[in-house]
């Protein structure tokens, strides 16, 4: 009996020394564990008379309860100071100044977007839009490029099993309208395109914006007029244009649209590669094969389409050298936009 007291006595100790949650769990496995002190005093009974037995059992189990009483008390006041440690440690000083919000912007392309929109709104266009999913028939056929087409090769497409592509450019608004429409027309189509393709200057996914008009009477003047006050309006300024013989497989004749480097004013530099001149855009008139395809009266009507990648103007408008930074979401480019 006098061990159990003096074993109670070193244990209410220990526990009032503890300073955290864990050496306080120490002690108790110390005493109460599978293999403690009280544990073994009461595995040690059975070597005691009957008597014996019952008083030490008594003492056992009352010091058993005085140490859990003891244990108990000390393990809410360590809670209680590891809850206020917590408290300050996550509190929140309402009187220091908060962090400034940051207004957003839009993305530059969607800003390239809206203007050229505007512009081309202003000339009487309106918007047409359609899926990016498309089948080769809209993709291809329906613009004079048929299966075995060497123009397929260039568009380094990314095809799905059922003869299904991601849309390489938003021509197919275009055959799509014509279905719906007839004619007259006169819409553009912005939306994203895909191709397998990524460096400095190309991303897998990029985003055009192809116009068409058609009606009767429209001529390649018409075309060239309307490209050159878009781009005028566009970059605000008195920029010249030069129209290069080029092929494309829905139009004919087909160019290429060059305007003097905004940069140099046509004195060259890097980014025209020292000529003066900057590819923009690429167009022509509807190929008659195309308004077969949608049943309308290449006799009666005549028209004309034009495509420019987003990308491409925004670079240049901005003065960005590299497409990817687009792309990358690094907000120390992106708030560099924040005016625009």
């Amino acid at each position: 009996m006098e061990e159990i007291h003096s074993l109670l006595h070193q244990a209410e100790k220990e526990i009032n020394e503890a300073t955290d949650p864990q050496s306080l769990e120490h002690v108790r496995v110390k005493y109460l564990g599978k293999k403690g002190h009280f544990t073994e005093i009461l595995k040690n009974l059975k070597n005691l008379s009957p008597e014996e037995r019952k008083e030490v059992g008594k003492d056992i189990n009352l010091a058993k309860d005085k140490f859990q009483d003891s244990f108990a008390q000390r393990k809410d006041t360590l809670d209680v100071v590891a809850r206020n440690k917590q408290e300050l440690k996550e509190s929140i000083d309402v009187s220091l100044p908060g962090h400034p919000i940051q207004i957003g912007a839009l993305h530059p392309i969607s800003t390239t977007l809206e203007r050229i929109s505007q512009i081309f709104s202003q000339m009487g266009f309106h918007t047409e839009t359609g899926p990016d999913i498309e089948s080769e028939y809209y993709n291809f056929e329906a613009l004079n490029i048929p299966e075995h087409h060497p123009a397929r090769a260039m568009h380094d497409t990314f095809y799905f099993n059922d003869k299904h592509v991601l849309r390489t450019h938003t021509s197919p608004v275009q055959i799509r309208a014509m279905e719906k429409m007839k004619a007259p027309i006169r819409i553009i189509a912005p939306g994203k395109v895909y191709r397998c393709d990524s460096d400095v200057t190309h991303t897998p996914m990029f985003h055009q914006v192809e116009g068409l008009m058609l009606d009767e009477g429209i001529h390649f003047g018409h075309l060239k007029g309307i490209l050159e006050a878009f781009l005028q309006a566009f970059f605000e300024e008195d920029v010249k244009t030069r129209f290069r013989a080029s092929y494309f497989p829905f139009t004919e004749p087909s160019a290429e649209v060059d305007m003097s480097c905004v940069k140099c004013k046509a004195k060259g530099c890097r980014i025209c590669k020292q000529t003066g001149w900057l590819e923009v855009l690429g167009c022509g008139m509807v190929h008659p094969k195309v308004l077969e395809y949608v049943k309308v009266d290449s006799e009666k009507y005549t028209g004309f389409a034009f495509g420019m990648g987003v990308e491409r103007l925004t670079m240049l408008r901005y003065e960005v050298d590299d497409l990817r930074l687009f792309f990358e979401n690094d907000i120390r480019v992106l708030k560099q936009f924040s005016g625009v």
